[in-house]
C-alpha cells in the first residue's frame, strides 16, 4: 500500500530505505576491553586503541560477533561464515584513527525480512540488505565554549550494528512500524536496548520520490534522525521538498540532510558521498572472521521466542484478538507480565486490564512495566476476587486505584475499606423495592411498554447498594419485581 503526496502535477509516491545504526549491548568495546556504560564521565572510558595511539593494535569481542549473528538469526537473514573488516577512511575531529573499521562488500549478516502490521491490521514484509559491525565515532560538542569544541572519546570504539533496509518502505507509516518492530526484536534478542534518547539506536534515513511505475529516483540521506516520530515527520519533510525541486522544473541532487525538528524541514549538510571517497581497503591488523557453524547453531538453539512467535501463540493459546497479542507483545516485559495473570485466568479480561487499566496508571505515574505500578501477582489476585464474586468489575476499578496510591494487596483494601460485594437477596430485593416506590411513575410507563426503563432502575439499585450489589442478582432481582 503506497503513501501517496499530491502535488500540482498529481500524485507522487515516496521510496524509502533505512539505515539502522544500533549499539551493541556488550560490556567492552568491539576491538578493544574498555567499558561501554553510558553515562560515564567524560574520556573516562578510552584505552589507548580507542585513542588510536601509534602501535596499537584491535582485538575482536567475540561477544559482539555473537550479538550480531543473534540479531541476524532473528531478522530470518542469511549468516557469512566468513566476513572481513575494511577501513573507511574520512576525516571527523573525533575519530582519532582518521579511519573506521567497518565492514564493506563482506558483512557478516546478509538478507533477511521484517515482517510490520500497520494500523488496519495489514502486513508488510520489508527486506533487509544486511548488517554490518563497525565502530563507532566519538563525540563532539559545540556549545560548551565560545570558540572551542570539546571532544569525548568513551563512544569512540563502540560495538555497532549498521542494519540496512531494502528501498522497501512506502510511507511515514511503515518507516515507523519497521523501526518499532525492529526495536522490539532487538530488545528481545539482548543485542541492543533501543534507547533512542541515548543515542544507542539512530536511524539515516534514505528518501526520493517518483510517478507511480517510474524506475526511482535520485535520493537524499537524512542523517542520524534519534526518534521514530522524527523519522517520520523527516520522511515527509524531505519528500514535500523533492516534490517541489521536481515540479519546478529542477533536479534533485543526491546529499546528505539534516532534520531540523524545530522548523520541520531539511537542510542541507553536504554532498553524498560515494563508496570510492571512502577509499575502503581490507584492515591489514584483522584476519577474515570465520564463523564455525556448529557455534551459529548454538546461539540459532539458544534464540528466545520473537514477537512475530509470541503472538502467534498468544493468539492461539489465549484466543484474544490479534490487534491486542500485538501490543501485549511488543515489549517482552509486558508480555511476560500478562502471562503471569493470564495463566489459568480469563484471558481476555486478563488483555484487557493490561492494555486498559494498567496502561493507563503507567502513564499517569511515569512507571515502566519494569517497576509497575501494580505488581502481576496484585493484578492477579483482583482478577481472582471479581472471578470468585468478592467484587463486582465496578468495584474492581476503585480497588485498583487504590492499589496504585497505596501498593496495598487488592483483598486487604477490599475488607479494610468494606468493599465486598453484596449478594445478599434480601438486602437486593428491599433496595429494588425502594427504587420502584420512588419512582411508581417510571414504573407505570415500563409497564406500558418503555421497555428501556430497565437500564434506568438498574442503574438506580446499584446506586442505592453504593454499587456493591452484584449486577446479575441485581438483574435477576429486578425482573422479578417488575414482573
Amino acid at each position: 500500500m503506497s503513501y501517496m503526496l499530491e502535488g500540482r502535477t498529481g500524485s507522487w509516491e515516496i521510496v524509502v530505505g533505512l539505515e539502522v545504526h544500533a549499539q551493541v549491548i556488550s560490556k567492552a568495546k568491539l576491538f578493544s576491553g574498555a567499558a561501554t556504560a553510558f553515562g560515564a564521565e567524560p574520556n573516562s572510558q578510552v584505552s589507548f586503541v580507542d585513542a588510536a595511539f601509534p602501535g596499537m593494535l584491535p582485538v575482536i569481542n567475540r561477544e559482539c560477533v555473537a550479538q550480531a549473528v543473534r540479531t541476524g538469526l532473528g531478522l530470518a537473514a542469511e549468516i557469512n561464515l566468513e566476513s572481513r573488516f575494511d577501513r573507511k577512511n574520512y576525516f571527523y575531529a573525533d575519530l582519532p584513527a582518521g579511519y573506521q573499521i567497518s565492514q564493506y562488500q563482506m558483512p557478516v549478516v546478509g538478507r533477511g525480512s521484517i515482517e510490520i502490521v500497520l494500523e488496519d491490521g495489514s502486513t508488510r514484509h520489508i527486506g533487509v540488505t544486511r548488517l554490518h559491525l563497525e565502530q563507532d565515532a566519538g563525540k563532539s560538542f559545540h556549545d560548551r565554549d565560545p570558540v572551542l569544541s570539546y571532544i569525548d572519546l568513551n563512544r569512540s570504539g563502540v560495538a555497532l550494528m549498521e542494519i540496512v533496509s531494502e528501498p522497501d518502505i512506502r510511507s511515514p507509516e511503515e518507516a515507523g512500524a519497521y523501526l518499532r518492530k525492529l526495536r522490539s526484536i532487538l530488545r528481545y534478542l539482548g543485542t541492543c536496548d533501543g534507547n533512542m534518547d541515548e543515542g544507542s539506536m539512530r536511524a539515516d534515513v534514505n528518501v526520493s520520490v517518483r510517478k507511480t511505475g517510474e524506475p526511482f529516483r535520485t535520493r537524499c540521506e537524512v542523517k542520524n534522525v534519534n526518534s521514530i516520530r522524527f523519522v517520520m515527520h523527516a520522511i515527509e519533510a524531505e519528500a514535500r521538498r523533492q516534490i517541489d525541486v521536481w515540479e519546478e522544473g529542477g533536479e534533485v541532487e543526491q546529499e546528505t540532510r539534516l532534520y531540523d525538528p524545530g522548523r520541520g524541514i531539511t537542510r542541507s549538510m553536504r554532498s553524498k558521498e560515494h563508496a570510492h571517497d571512502y577509499r575502503y581497503f581490507p584492515d591489514p591488523d584483522l584476519l577474515p572472521l570465520v564463523l564455525d557453524p556448529a557455534w551459529v547453531e548454538e546461539l540459532r538453539s539458544a534464540l528466545p521466542e520473537l514477537p512475530d512467535a509470541k503472538r502467534a501463540r498468544f493468539i492461539r493459546e489465549y484466543a484474544i484478538p490479534a490487534y491486542d497479542a500485538g501490543v501485549l507483545t511488543v515489549d517482552q516485559a509486558v508480555a511476560d507480565y500478562f502471562e503471569t495473570i493470564a495463566k489459568g485466568r480469563d484471558a481476555r479480561l486478563a488483555s484487557n486490564w493490561v492494555t486498559g487499566n494498567l496502561f493507563a496508571a503507567m502513564n499517569e505515574t511515569g512507571r515502566s512495566i519494569e517497576n509497575p505500578p501494580v505488581s502481576a501477582a496484585h493484578l492477579g489476585q483482583l482478577l481472582d476476587l471479581i472471578a470468585d464474586g468478592t467484587i463486582n468489575g465496578r468495584i474492581a476499578k476503585d480497588v485498583f486505584e487504590a492499589m496504585v496510591e497505596t501498593g496495598d494487596a487488592p483483598a486487604a483494601i477490599v475488607e479494610s475499606r468494606g468493599l465486598r460485594q453484596v449478594t445478599d437477596t434480601g438486602a437486593i430485593d428491599t433496595a429494588i423495592a425502594q427504587v420502584l416506590a420512588a419512582n411508581a411513575d417510571k414504573v407505570a410507563e415500563y409497564k406500558s411498554g418503555k421497555d428501556k426503563l430497565f437500564g434506568f432502575f438498574i442503574g438506580q439499585a446499584m446506586k442505592a447498594t453504593g454499587g456493591k450489589a452484584n449486577p446479575a442478582a441485581v438483574n435477576e432481582a429486578l425482573r422479578r419485581a417488575l414482573s
